[in-house]
């Protein structure tokens, strides 16, 4: 058998131990490297000269080939600058040698296609390339297209009129979540370890947990977001990863964190660095649970009961387990970060639409987006400066009460993955209904964006219709270490590696 056939084999073999070192590689007809190893083992490979780049390139791309059809989750496809990347010789990093899939959301190569989900930037070529995907290409990874997402990353399912839906790997009828969905769904479905996801409410959390996998939303001005500027939503917004393991997050982040140059916030990390706390025991964290929607609205039973299992495994852990939650008005901080994020989504379109003589409008642009833009033209500079001091509160209220505690624990979301033009606004539904059901179906993640606190998805469970569920781990700002260290511990009492849809 040739080492080509090893890589680009079929179904997944057994595997363990995956925070620890790679294993040794397959040699069976039945072996797929993408699936069997994390992007951290994969980079182990290369450097050992046991796989070279450009077959895990060409295994990455073929299964790309053969499965977006099915899922729809590639946005741009980078192949030719891939090949080219590797034939000039790739930095020597951490991740020397792995594919890597960009999300099309404020992420740019320059002179490529940057789109964000919209018809409105259809063709829409950058003309920088962000310092995100300097870092990315600086640790070796080999960035071979960009992923799907709503527009301008603006629901918790990934549907659009320039793309199409993205369907989930566990089951095409079902949301693969957003706005991070066709990450989530690629890397679900076996064609990369790991991909490159954001965060402005959710959107790293959602789609992990629709999809069964480990996501992290960092803390804020953790991970670069600029240029062209370096923040988003008033600083809701953050990038970082989705992976099936702990430590591939964790080392991503060690590849990317820092402040860049320019940006108005900056944060310390760990001087160990943040794969070195994967294997750390945590010791005893005070853990919060919250299971209780913050605007009282219904959370499934199979969600809940998901939040509450995973409780108790921290309690036999040797955690101290509480059922408590921070207190707010949930009206006052929803409207906040509505008048940010429909400021911005306005000004954008304004100032795009007179660069380019486009006329924003509904052949152009979702029914989602226009409610957005038709709201956010109606604040005043006063009212978005009354939106920053009210979510600035909530951070020192929510800092306050995690003086007594040290993660809350709560579900990623209230139901399981919904089946796909569920949230999506149709033409019977108005713009406050369509925000009603996408609050109801993720109320816990948001207040995370609003604090700058980090916050990760873990696949613990999954629904009696075989769908996967998430817990939520929320920490305090600045203290990504805590939650790997927690991830790590959980991630060994309940591995989750093996548990991957058929594909």
């Amino acid at each position: 058998m040739t080492r080509r056939e090893v890589v680009a084999g079929g179904a997944a073999v057994a595997a363990a131990g995956l925070t620890g070192a790679a294993k040794a590689r397959p040699t069976g007809s039945g072996t797929d490297l993408l699936v069997d190893y994390d992007a951290v083992g994969l980079a182990a490979l290369v450097a050992k000269r046991e796989v070279s780049p450009t077959e895990l390139l060409e295994a990455a791309i073929s299964k790309a080939e053969a499965l977006n059809p099915r899922f729809n989750f590639m946005a741009q496809r980078h192949y030719d600058r891939a090949r080219k990347a590797i034939a000039d010789g790739l930095p020597k990093g951490a991740f020397t040698g792995v594919p890597w899939l960009l999300k099309d959301l404020n992420t740019h190569i320059a002179g490529e296609l940057s789109e964000g989900g919209s018809r409105f930037y259809k063709g829409n070529r950058a003309p920088v390339t962000s310092e995100l995907v300097r870092r990315i290409e600086r640790a070796g990874f080999v960035v071979f297209g960009k992923t799907t997402t709503p527009e301008f990353g603006l629901t918790g399912t990934t549907e659009n009129k320039l793309t199409g839906d993205t369907r989930n790997p566990w089951n095409p009828a079902h949301i693969a979540g957003g706005s991070s969905g066709g990450a989530a769904a690629a890397v679900a479905a076996g064609v990369l370890p790991a991909a490159h996801a954001t965060d402005g409410g959710g959107s790293i959390r959602i789609p992990a947990s629709c999809c069964g996998l480990f996501g992290m939303k960092p803390s804020r001005g953790r991970i670069p977001m600029g240029p062209p500027r370096t923040e988003g939503w008033g600083g809701m917004s953050a990038h970082h990863a989705v992976s099936w393991s702990v430590r591939d997050n964790a080392a991503i982040m060690d590849a990317t964190h820092g402040v860049e140059a320019g940006s108005r916030y900056g944060v310390q990390a760990p001087a160990e660095g943040f794969l070195a706390q994967v294997g750390k025991h945590p010791g005893k964290l005070r853990i919060a649970v919250m299971v209780e929607s913050p605007s009282g609205s219904p959370v499934d039973p199979e969600c809940r009961a998901a939040a509450l299992e995973a409780a108790k495994l921290c309690e036999s852990l040797g955690h101290h387990v509480e059922v408590a939650q921070p207190k707010w008005d949930t009206a006052a901080i929803g409207m906040a970060s509505f008048v940010l994020i429909g400021s911005s989504i306005a000004a954008d379109i304004a100032d795009r639409a007179k660069a380019t003589g486009i006329v924003p409008g509904p052949d152009v642009l979702e029914p989602i987006t226009l409610g957005f833009i038709e709201v956010g033209k109606s604040f005043s500079g006063m009212d978005f400066a009354r939106a920053n001091n009210t979510l600035q509160a909530l951070a020192l209220n929510v800092a306050q009460f995690m003086e007594r505690f040290d993660v809350i624990l709560a579900p990623t979301l209230a139901a399981p993955p919904l089946p796909l033009g569920r949230i999506n606004l149709t033409p019977d539904c108005d713009f406050q209904q369509w925000g009603q059901r996408a609050a109801v179906f993720s109320p816990f993640t948001q207040m995370a964006n609003m604090t700058g606190q980090p916050s990760m998805s873990v696949p613990l469970a999954q629904s009696s219709g075989g769908l996967p569920i998430g817990v939520m781990f929320t920490g305090r700002f600045g203290d990504e270490a805590t939650l790997y260290r927690l991830a790590g511990q959980l991630e060994r009492a309940a591995p989750w590696r093996d548990r991957r849809p058929s594909v």
